[in-house]
């Protein structure tokens, strides 16, 4: 299908395809066009510009055509979809009286220990077939989607068996080829311990790195691999075996880290030239010197420490140091139950601090940069996904992280595809 977009008021984060990620101040420069249009073709973005050489471009030709669909953008923005870059999306049933006992007062660690959390998804996980897991996962990618979002990262781990960690990477197979979502997966057998391992955590460790990961690269079910390196889940030794394991198998790590406690997880990160390491509610000096030492993409999941009433990570702090930052949304049942990037976008304004142009960017380039995809995805470039985003009429960008709570997304394209 061949699309032009007329009209436009404002075409957001164009750029020349030549810009992998955004740093340090740079984060708060968004390339802006304004009065533009946009072609697209075979679900890729053909070309841009201001309306005014429209009839000039290339493109002049297709207005008026039978076979173009046009859309005029008159008060409307036009950007790219956002890029999600840590997810659990696929999951089997909700985890709401979890969420009353922390309404009582119990904490994370407190709901964990008594096999809750994690543990709990995991029991659930075993018992689900894949069709269902499949279908509820369908509805929340639809969501999303619709949302604004138009790539996701995927993680397993809520399997914690070498054949319910599998059953999840295929099911997150199975929805690559059913979603028009871009995605990326990543195992994620080092989720946490489950309950039968109790107090042989390194024998756990062992599994992961003898049986799970050679079955899950055999079957090239995974893009990347992550681990849960934090106080009370996997020691930076353990994530130190299990990362060399996943790399020796093809599998380039990503990992949560330093969400609870500082933990090593940034620095053994780095160690392995981690795509990304997120979290990082505690993040200091050392941590920051490391990551700027490194191509490691720092993602930051404010709708975690919104929903647990955390510390916020120091965006601030790390952009003024001269990092990157992307954002994500760290949908999953029990911690950040949302896969809504426009609150997430809010969350880094009003939290932590961060510019509208900022939160554009972490959750566009930079979001893309943190799955591999930046080739691909998270600007307005030629040849890139035509992967789109058109606002409800609106008077400026700012207003997509201010008005909290309400959709300004009114179109979407996905892969040159219109909802």
């Amino acid at each position: 299908m061949k699309i032009l977009i007329r009209n436009i008021k404002a075409l957001l984060q164009v750029d020349k395809g030549d810009r992998k990620k955004v740093c340090g101040e740079k984060m708060s420069d968004l390339p802006v066009l304004d009065d533009a249009y946009l072609f697209i073709d075979k679900g890729m973005i053909k070309g841009y510009g201001r309306m005014h050489e429209l009839k000039e471009s290339p493109y002049g030709k297709y207005e008026g055509q039978s076979d173009v669909h046009e859309i005029d953008a008159s008060g409307r923005m036009v950007m790219p979809s956002f890029c999600d870059s840590h997810t659990h999306i696929v999951y089997a049933g909700s985890r709401e009286i979890e969420y009353i006992d922390k309404i009582r007062g119990l904490s994370y660690e407190e709901i964990a220990k008594r096999g809750g959390g994690i543990l709990n998804s995991a029991k659930r996980m075993q018992e689900a077939s894949e069709s269902e897991l499949i279908d509820s996962a369908l509805e929340r990618l639809e969501e999303v989607r619709l949302l604004g979002t138009g790539a996701v990262e995927i993680k397993s781990g809520y399997g914690l068996t070498t054949q319910s960690e599998l059953k999840m990477l295929r099911v997150i197979r199975r929805l690559k080829e059913l979603s028009p979502i871009t995605i990326r997966s990543t195992f994620l057998g080092a989720h946490a311990v489950p309950a039968e391992y109790k107090g042989r955590q390194g024998e756990y460790v062992d599994k992961v790195i003898e049986e799970m990961i050679p079955l899950v690269a055999g079957e090239n079910l995974a893009d990347f691999i992550d681990v849960f390196c934090d106080r009370g889940f996997f020691t930076e030794e353990e994530t130190d075996r299990i990362l060399m394991a996943g790399v020796k198998h093809g599998l380039r790590p990503k990992i949560h880290a330093n969400e609870l406690d500082f933990s090593g997880g940034i620095q053994v990160g780095v160690k392995y030239n981690a795509l990304s390491v997120d979290h990082l509610e505690f993040t200091g000096e050392e941590e920051i010197k490391a990551l700027l030492e490194s191509d490691t993409m720092p993602a930051l999941l404010p709708g975690a420490a919104f929903f647990l009433e955390m510390e916020y990570p120091p965006a601030r702090r790390m952009i003024d140091s001269g990092l990157p930052v992307a954002m994500a949304s760290d949908y999953n049942p029990g911690s950040s139950p949302s896969g809504n990037m426009q609150f997430i976008m809010s969350l880094g304004c009003i939290k932590m601090k961060m510019l509208p142009e900022e939160v554009i960017n972490s959750v566009t380039i930079n979001g893309a940069f943190a799955m591999g995809l930046e080739d691909e995805l998270g600007s307005i470039a030629e040849g890139k996904k035509a992967n789109l985003i058109i606002t409800r009429p609106i008077p400026t960008y700012a207003f997509i992280p201010y008005a909290y709570g309400s959709n300004k997304v009114d179109i979407v394209i996905t892969e040159g595809r219109i909802s």
